[in-house]
């Protein structure tokens, strides 16, 4: 019976992320900024959205200083900071 029952426990935790200590949603924005990010601080960026487990749609900004900064993805200045970044690092990578 004792078996039986840590076999039990065993797969629950192996079938539910959030019971084995994995948690996805870690690297997850939970609110974006909504003041403008100024360009020449940021070097990198990536997108987060319902398909990466995440419930709130953001992009990324990595600062050179190493900070995560989140942003709405649908707002005018984002896109073209989002250009910039793509259009430089197709020459070298702006972080260290």
């Amino acid at each position: 019976m004792r078996s039986l029952l840590l076999l039990s426990l065993l797969l629950f935790c192996t079938i539910d992320p959030a019971w084995s200590g994995t948690n996805d949603a870690e690297d997850c924005c939970l609110s974006v900024t909504k003041l403008i990010i100024p360009r020449h601080i940021v070097c990198a960026y990536r997108r987060l959205s319902p398909e990466n487990g995440c419930r709130l749609p953001a992009v990324v900004f990595t600062t050179q200083k190493g900070h995560q900064l989140c942003a709405p993805p649908d707002r005018l200045w984002v896109k073209r900071l989002i250009k910039r970044l793509d259009k430089n690092n197709s020459q070298f990578n702006n972080c260290s």
